[in-house]
């Protein structure tokens, strides 16, 4: 028999040894490859920019949105005809359909003809920059007269020129909301809804509230109670960050951005500055909202400001005449349902002088008289009535409004599930305006794209590759 070789046998083992230490290391290398390439893809992916909710879907990243204006244009604040201005220097990046007149007093569908007759004169200029900015006959068409009155208690009048139009344009064969922006009172977007609620889905709106909503109680609440989902941003504080706070230094001053960079800037320029020689412009956050930002989500950043999501819409009903030492939210509505007692003429009126308003009470046919109220300042107002009911005439009274602590933030209400209104938190106040700095952060870039913007009013375009 043939003896086996030792030293051949170890050998065998240790090459086998070596082997498997080799395979070993190839395994864990594979590994460590796995691992780190799932690492970089992990690194790639978490510093790639998001392009869902952040990405800019204003109209100046080619977004055409479709855009109807409701304004209180001629009426007693001049910031309307600037907002115009701005408007109409932007219509070529915008699908507007509808200008609405829809002032509580003064004012008429002639003010916005007036504005769009400064914007013939610059469109020659205009067009050579952008051959979709609207002609003046375009823009002459859809202008529309509102409602020239203050909704009745019932919140609902009748339907007007501007409400119709509304409708007809909500019901238009077009995948894309309809964007509402109302500069004032919200008479014609609640008489729409009621003359057709099934416009409500397509609905995006945008509402200066704040002074305008305190001329605006009774519509206001007909929405509340009646349509809470639809979709609206209640920019109360929030809007005044177009001309409060931001960098007011230099040319960005209010003031001197009119003087360097409106003024003799095409008939446009000229009108804007006839109006006022400072910047207020308190409307158009509401149409930086769909130049700059994410029109389709409201918490996120954006020209017309971020907002949150609202909660229980603030309302303060009495059965009595309230006192300085009552207490109710700034911007909600306090609800007086006072009784008329005995001799009660056969038309019982009333009216409730609150500061520079005349309130007209409703007799409701239960006997008793009722009056809404909304402050738009926090701070202590003082009543009286003026009425040919005994029981109610010379009566005084009072309230006091209080500015919302920012925990209220923190309960949205289920009810308004689309409603949004601003940040009450202090990091974004411009004083006590609450959310203003959300709009005033972006004051250099507005007012910036602004100034190049009036300058196509006043020479045309000499760029050759046009």
């Amino acid at each position: 028999m043939k003896k086996k070789n030792p030293i051949s046998k170890t050998k065998k083992v240790r090459q086998s040894t070596r082997l498997a230490a080799i395979l070993l290391r190839a395994v864990f290398c594979l590994a460590i490859a796995a691992v780190v390439t799932v690492a970089c893809a992990q690194t790639r992916s978490s510093n790639e920019p998001e392009t869902t909710a952040t990405a800019d879907k204003g109209a100046l990243a080619g977004h055409r949105h479709r855009v109807i204006v409701s304004t209180d244009i001629g009426g007693t604040d001049p910031d309307d005809f600037q907002s115009m201005v701005h408007l109409l220097v932007y219509a070529d990046v915008l699908d507007i359909e509808g200008l609405i007149s829809s002032p509580f007093d003064k004012g008429r569908k002639e003010d916005i003809l007036a504005v769009i007759d400064c914007y013939e004169k610059d469109y020659a200029n205009l067009k050579t920059y952008s051959d979709k900015y609207p002609t003046p006959d375009t823009l002459r068409a859809i202008t529309k007269q509102g409602e020239t009155e203050r909704a009745p208690y019932a919140g609902v009048r009748r339907s007007t020129e501007g409400s119709r139009w509304i409708v007809e344009c909500a019901r238009r064969d077009d995948p894309r909301p309809l964007y509402i922006l109302v500069w004032g009172l919200v008479e014609d977007l609640a008489q729409a809804l009621h003359d057709a609620p099934d416009i409500l889905p397509k609905l995006r709106v945008y509402w200066i509230g704040g002074p305008n909503k305190k001329w605006s109680p009774d519509a206001y609440q007909y929405i509340v109670e009646n349509h809470p989902e639809l979709w609206i941003i209640e920019s109360n504080a929030a809007y005044r960050g177009w001309f409060v706070g931001g960098n007011q230094s230099g040319q960005w001053g209010n003031k001197e951005f009119v003087t360097q960079h409106i003024a003799g800037k095409g008939a446009l320029g000229d009108f804007f500055v006839s109006k006022k020689n400072s910047v207020k412009m308190g409307d158009t956050p509401s149409v930086g909202w769909v130049l700059k930002g994410t029109p389709e989500d409201p918490t996120q950043p954006g020209w017309g400001g971020s907002y949150v999501r609202a909660w229980e819409r603030p309302y303060s009903r009495f059965e009595r005449m309230t006192t300085k030492d009552d207490r109710m939210e700034i911007f909600g509505i306090l609800e007086l349902v006072l009784p008329m007692g005995d001799d009660v003429p056969q038309q019982p009126e009333a009216v409730l002088a609150v500061d520079n308003q005349k309130l007209p009470g409703y007799a409701s046919g239960d006997g008793t008289m009722r009056f809404r109220f909304c402050p738009k300042s926090a701070k202590k107002f003082g009543f009286k009535i003026q009425s040919n009911v005994p029981a109610l005439d010379g009566k005084t009274g009072g309230i006091e409004a209080y500015l919302p602590s920012p925990d209220i933030a923190q309960s949205p209400a289920e009810k308004f599930p689309n409603w949004w209104t601003d940040d009450p938190s202090s990091e974004v106040a411009e004083g006590s305006h609450h959310g203003a700095k959300t709009v005033s952060q972006w004051r250099e870039d507005f007012l910036d794209d602004f100034a190049k913007r009036m300058l196509r009013c006043q020479s045309p375009c000499n760029d050759a590759s046009k």
